[in-house]
């Protein structure tokens, strides 16, 4: 039976249409923008992929200290939408500025803002989960956002991709045509926050005790200790910690990685757009089946099939291989996020799910810390990329064996 979306859903599905132009242009062209503004500067080739990994992980460290503080005070009534809509546009105001830092630091300073912008307006997004839909059409109204998402980001980054690629065809320079392209993404992002910001209405929140700020703090804290006694809560974010890990880093790292391995650049951003439209029908696919199929045994097949990924990413070197990761990345990328994230909203308090989604961030986008880190680290340390892509591979199975232990939990 075919569930039509309500106006509210589709709202709510709209924002990820928007940010995801963001985080794809993260994860494609803006490390080659990158490497060519730190090489023009006389960075290394072999500290180029250690740096960007090193502002990536800085910018989840941030959030995931920001994360839960700020989750926890946009539970109170009519705060969620304010706090939602601050991040979004600082972050769309960033992005629209990246043309303008001359050196690779002020750059990545810059790239920090805008991540840690983009990655706290995903906390109170995710949490409104609970607000527009019912339990029952979660998985589908989850899965449907990744989709939808993944295709509709597709556009600016094809224009972008022109005015990059042929820029000398139109008639500007390099840096004309950057600029259009993140002012373009900037504008793509505002544009599709705005349904969700106007007409967004809170159902769920609580009342402070006393005052709003120092009320934060003292429920955070009892939330701490209440995931730690709820075991499925607690386990569950455990496991997610480690199997979202790889997702992340693998989605923040592909187009570095590949760079760094000498591959083709222009190659390696229309693999990645492959992986956008691959994602696509992968995610509605996914949104169908779980509606008779268990969603913990869904997650468990992303799971293992990410885990598969990582293992082949080892010793990829060519660009055929690398295309054939993309594709694969592209079947279970939404799934994975998707099912993970409407798991988790139903087995918490619906009152307080901005609290809950900030512990969430903090084990999601913020466990990317440790998975890009690695990565930066092991890269500089032996020269060897590969090296700490084995490392992610490990972090699935770690995953794996807790989530396995979360779906023998009863509710």
């Amino acid at each position: 039976m075919k569930i039509k979306l309500t106006k509210q859903e589709i709202r709510w599905i709209v924002y990820d249409i928007g940010n995801s132009a963001f985080i794809l242009m993260v994860s494609t062209i803006l490390p080659i923008y990158f490497n060519s503004l730190s090489s023009a500067q006389g960075v290394p080739e072999s500290s180029y992929l250690s740096y960007w990994s090193y502002a990536t992980s800085i910018s989840t460290l941030v959030v995931a200290c920001l994360g839960p503080v700020l989750g926890t005070l946009a539970d109170y009534q009519d705060r969620k939408k304010k706090i939602f809509l601050l991040s979004a546009l600082c972050g769309a105001l960033a992005l629209a500025c990246f043309w303008i830092p001359s050196t690779w630091f002020s750059f990545l300073v810059l790239f920090i803002v805008a991540r840690i912008c983009y990655s706290l307006s995903l906390i109170f997004y995710d949490s409104m989960l609970v607000d527009i839909t019912t339990d029952e059409r979660m998985d589908n109204v989850s899965s449907k956002g990744y989709a939808w998402g993944y295709i509709g980001s597709c556009l600016p980054f094809l224009i972008s991709l022109v005015l990059v690629l042929l820029y000398e065809q139109i008639g500007i320079s390099m840096g004309q045509a950057m600029m259009f392209a993140f002012i373009l993404n900037a504008v793509w992002w505002i544009a599709f926050t705005m349904p969700l910001a106007l007409h967004y209405k809170q159902k769920h929140y609580i009342e402070p005790k006393s005052h709003p700020v120092r009320d934060t703090f003292s429920r955070l804290w009892y939330t701490l200790k209440d995931a730690k006694q709820q075991k499925k809560v607690f386990l569950f974010l455990l496991a997610f910690f480690f199997f979202i890990d790889g997702v992340y880093t693998i989605i923040d790292m592909a187009t570095a990685y590949g760079t760094s391995l000498g591959l083709d650049q222009t190659g390696l951003l229309l693999a990645l757009l492959v992986t956008q439209i691959v994602a696509f029908p992968a995610s509605l696919f996914f949104a169908v089946i779980s509606k008779t199929q268990d969603t913990g045994k869904l997650i468990k097949i992303c799971i293992l099939a990410y885990f598969a990924i990582a293992v082949f990413a080892i010793q990829l070197d060519k660009q055929w291989e690398f295309w054939l990761l993309a594709v694969a990345v592209g079947c279970f990328q939404g799934g994975i996020q998707a099912l993970s994230r409407s798991y988790f909203a139903k087995i918490i308090p619906n009152n307080t799910s901005g609290e809950y989604f900030g512990l969430f961030d903090i084990c999601g986008k913020g466990a990317s810390f440790l998975g890009t880190f690695l990565i930066g680290f092991i890269t500089q340390l032996t020269g060897r990329q590969n090296l700490g892509v084995a490392a992610i591979s490990i972090m699935f199975l770690i995953g794996y064996y807790i989530f396995h232990q979360v779906t023998k939990i009863n509710d």
